[in-house]
């Protein structure tokens, strides 16, 4: 290992070198001239640049209901294919809602609630067809056991 070896200057102090001189040439054609210090500095190559306004505007939500457990509900227990349609046209009428888009909120929740009252009739539907068919059959088997299938 080495060791540091210090040595203790009392009287040779180094001399403090000064700055550069001033340079009295002129800057080049690339590098344009800083201003003042209380001047703003607008660089050549930017250009002017016009300025820009911004509005924020607010958006108001709108309140149309979205039907979205109705929805949800057809979809489950009544009719899988118009229950889901009827959910997509749930979910977009509460974008709608939530961007103020009051127009498309009312078409997608007219639609929506269309879409369920139709889930829930073709569901209800094929229940009593069901159940029709179900008695028809259980009828037949009572009647006569001896020639059932």
């Amino acid at each position: 290992m080495s060791t540091i070896k210090y040595e203790r200057m009392d009287n040779e102090v180094p001399a403090i070198q000064s700055p550069p001189p001033y340079s009295e040439k002129q800057p080049d054609a690339e590098s344009p001239p800083m201003p003042h210090q209380n001047q703003p500095y607008y660089s050549p190559y930017s250009g002017a640049q016009p300025l820009q306004t911004n509005f924020v505007a607010t958006v108001r939500s709108t309140s149309e209901p979205d039907y979205l457990a109705y929805s949800i509900f057809t979809m489950l227990c009544c009719c899988l294919p118009l229950g889901a349609a009827a959910v997509a046209y749930s979910t977009q009428t509460r974008l709608a809602n939530r961007d103020g888009n009051s127009i498309a909120a009312r078409r997608s929740s007219r639609l929506a609630l269309t879409l369920s009252h139709s889930a829930l009739g073709v569901g209800l539907g094929l229940l009593i067809l069901y159940i029709i068919f179900w008695i028809t059959t259980s009828q037949q088997v009572f009647e006569d056991p001896l020639n059932s299938p």
